[in-house]
């Protein structure tokens, strides 16, 4: 029996299979008129705009609108904490250092910087707005991160955010997970 004949008699005559529905694109529901700043912006500029417009995350890009790296509120927030010394391992009469001391300046310099590429987190994740919602959704869960920039030609065309994600998924009551 060939799989055209096993499949006909599954299937009822005059009727057609159900079709999947299209995943999503990221461009579908990422914020395209994005907020942005650029590496000398002042934390306090940016601590505003992030209020005001009620959002967790804002790239910080160049002129070309490339982006250079992110400001999260938690980069805000560490500001308000402690600066901890580095931290040494004691072996016999000496110490190890267990970080570097240029890892000890950044953290200085993010936790007490005034201009957004003092405090921005440089390694940034981004994706592109073909990309499936799955990868995006798979991107945020293993690197635990909030906001995702998208990018299109070398240059930032929105953003993304697990509030975006999120409404998506409640579109509407008969919501089932795509992924």
């Amino acid at each position: 029996m060939t799989r055209k004949q096993a499949r006909s008699k599954l299937e009822p005559r005059g009727k057609t299979p159900p079709v999947e529905p299209p995943l999503t694109r990221v461009e579908d529901i990422m914020t395209s008129e994005v907020a942005f700043v650029h590496p000398d912006d002042s934390v306090s500029r940016i601590a505003r705009l992030m209020h005001d417009k009620a959002i967790s995350a804002i790239p910080v890009v160049d002129e070309g609108r490339r982006v250079l790296g992110i400001v999260t509120d938690v980069d805000l927030i560490a500001r308000n904490t402690r600066i901890d010394p580095p931290a040494f391992f004691p072996l016999l009469d000496g110490r190890i250092p267990l970080e570097t001391p240029n890892h000890f300046k950044r953290r200085i310099q993010h936790m007490v910087g005034n201009k957004a590429r003092d405090v921005m987190t440089e390694d940034v994740m981004t994706v592109g707005p073909e990309e499936d919602v799955e990868a995006l959704a798979e991107l945020m869960v293993k690197r635990r991160v909030n906001a995702v920039p998208v990018v299109e030609g070398g240059r930032l065309a929105g953003i993304v955010a697990r509030a975006d994600v999120i409404r998506w998924m409640a579109r509407d009551e008969d919501w089932t997970s795509p992924l």
